[in-house]
């Protein structure tokens, strides 16, 4: 069995020292494949950037061993039975998808720094660390013997996250049988009786969906940071959730950051761990994996995620409104969405998908996915007059490719909700999908079957909505935004610096100073270290609108009915 033992001499150093040992090897010339990127996050990530010192030997004596690209290694085994690998690892990124070592603890996610052997993927292999005795093992993966961990393929040793510490908290909670592992590292208080209410609710929401879970354990395994953060990433029986801050954790605003996170990361179980798209079957973690699907891998889970929450009754229904008003701020906060469609966006993920980019050039495969998510399950539920739903939907990419192992294309997709809705749903697609057609209409006309409404509301900052510009909120006031098409367009450019408005110093408090003004202003500002001084002109639309969804006043009693099985509570 290949085996990967851990170990350290100085925990602040941050370096790991790992040692690959390959036994029953009939390869003249042996490969090693160190993960590109990581499921979760698609991009290239390059993860060799943080390894160091690599060498090969057999028999005790030094072999041949030589890159041949970026994270791909050859070693020339001389016919060596038994081959070992060495190499240091940095292990000093803290966030749900890296890995961090210090004197409090290790955590680890595999997939930055275990190399696979080419061709014997497959196989069994385990997890060896050399830690402080008491350290206690957080992980997905079984433990055969003391910090011993086996994997039943490469596969599953690298989507495995784990936590080592002698201050781990842990509580449990089961659900259809299933037991649930809620993990803690790091300083907070924790309310446990709550903690596992909310949790339990949530679950079993999600697994009525479904009707049963993929994996006979689960665990979160939570790193509660003392400075603010906010990260997750789902595995095949586990999610790693990064937050902060850990005093608090318990507070209302920080809280509902961790039940959001941790709903839609349990979602993730199902949805994409094993309703996967066809081109991430298998995984190829030694290059892009391209898919247009993003808006159901991504997008279906974030609208589940606070939705599940709903229905559960662990949010109100104005507490639920107020994040899908969070949504909604975010999609109508630039111009992107009429550039770029929520599939290529995701088929652009690889490109610049995880940066800001340039100015309004694509869309986020979270938000816009959720939001034509949440269209799609009020346009089923209208169209079915409530026999189906998204859910019919989801439940049956689970029975047809989730739990068969066969990955879904778009065109299945397309082809499901059409059947499921009982009509041709092209115009959806080819809309929200495939195109860029503007979504509020749509969204509006589909919450009034379950009594509500989609409102418009004017920008109260007068330079966004009159003149369609934003600015920095912190230090110097800085152009970061422009409207197309609006007074700004051609007088303004992004990182302009502002520093007066008809001959007024500008101390945060352009609002303030535009709001006096009668005329077009006048501004002064430094551009490329230039100073320049531009007049706008006059606005006559508006810019950058607010849009929060509503319960309307005169909704009948049949809509009244649709929103109770839509979110499960009374209108």
């Amino acid at each position: 069995m290949i085996s990967y033992s851990l170990s350290y001499s100085s925990a602040l150093s941050h370096f790991l020292n790992i040692t690959i040992t390959i036994p029953q090897n009939t390869a003249t010339l042996l490969y090693l494949q160190l993960p590109a990127w990581r499921p979760g996050r698609y991009e290239l990530q390059h993860f060799a950037q943080k390894l160091r010192g690599i060498t090969a030997s057999a028999n005790g004596k030094d072999i041949g061993i030589h890159k041949e690209t970026k994270d791909r290694w050859v070693v020339e085994t001389d016919g060596a039975s038994s081959i070992e690998i060495k190499y240091s690892f940095y292990a000093r990124q803290m966030d749900g998808g890296g890995s961090w070592l210090d004197e409090e603890q290790l955590y680890l996610n595999p997939i930055n720094c275990l190399m696979a052997v080419e061709g014997r993927e497959q196989e069994a292999c385990q997890l060896k660390f050399a830690i402080p005795e008491n350290w206690q093992v957080a992980c997905g993966m079984p433990e055969t013997s003391r910090h011993t961990l086996l994997a039943d393929s490469f596969d599953t040793l690298v989507d495995s996250p784990l936590i080592a510490s002698s201050s781990l908290k842990k509580e449990t909670y089961e659900a259809n049988g299933v037991r649930f592992n809620i993990w803690i590292q790091g300083h907070c208080q924790p309310d446990w009786d709550k903690i596992k209410h909310d949790f339990s609710a949530f679950t079993q929401e999600q697994l009525e969906v479904f009707g049963d879970f993929p994996v006979k354990e689960y665990h979160y395994l939570n790193e509660i940071l003392p400075y603010r953060f906010y990260h997750g990433v789902e595995h095949s029986n586990s999610t790693v959730i990064t937050l902060g801050p850990g005093e608090l954790l318990m507070t209302p605003a920080l809280y509902k950051e961790f039940l959001g996170v941790s709903s839609h990361e349990l979602f993730h179980t199902w949805n994409v761990k094993k309703i996967r798209p066809k081109e991430m079957m298998p995984y190829n973690f030694a290059q892009e994996n391209y898919f247009k699907t993003g808006y159901v891998a991504e997008g279906v889970t974030t609208y589940y995620g606070d939705y599940m929450l709903a229905r559960a009754q662990v949010f109100t229904a104005e507490q639920y409104f107020e994040e899908l008003n969070t949504s909604l701020q975010r999609y109508f906060g630039d111009y992107s969405r009429s550039n770029l469609s929520v599939a290529d966006s995701s088929f652009d993920l690889w490109l610049d998908g995880y940066k800001p980019g340039i100015p309004d050039r694509k869309v986020s495969i979270y938000i816009k996915g959720a939001l034509t998510a949440l269209l799609l399950d009020l346009q089923l539920r209208q169209h079915t007059h409530n026999k189906a739903s998204l859910d019919t939907v989801m439940k049956a990419l689970w029975e047809q490719f989730g739990k068969k192992g066969i990955g879904y294309t778009e065109d299945d997709y397309t082809q499901l909700v059409q059947r499921i809705a009982g009509t041709s749903m092209q115009s959806y697609f080819d809309a929200y999908i495939n195109g860029t057609v503007a979504i509020e209409h749509a969204l509006d006309e589909a919450l009034n079957y379950v009594g509500c409404t989609v409102k418009e509301h004017p920008n109260t900052l007068l330079y966004e909505s009159k003149y369609g510009f934003k600015v920095s909120s912190e230090g110097s006031t800085k152009v970061t935004a422009i409207a197309p098409a609006s007074p700004a367009y051609d007088v303004l450019s992004v990182e302009d610096e502002l520093v007066a408005i008809n001959g007024r110093k500008i101390e945060n408090n352009l609002q303030h100073l535009m709001a006096q003004q009668q005329e077009p202003p006048t501004l002064t500002l430094f551009r490329e270290k230039q100073l320049h001084v531009v007049q706008l002109p006059q606005g006559t639309h508006r810019y950058y609108s607010k849009y929060t969804i509503a319960k309307r006043e005169d909704a009948t009693p049949e809509e009244k009915q649709n929103f109770k099985l839509w979110l499960k509570q009374e209108f």
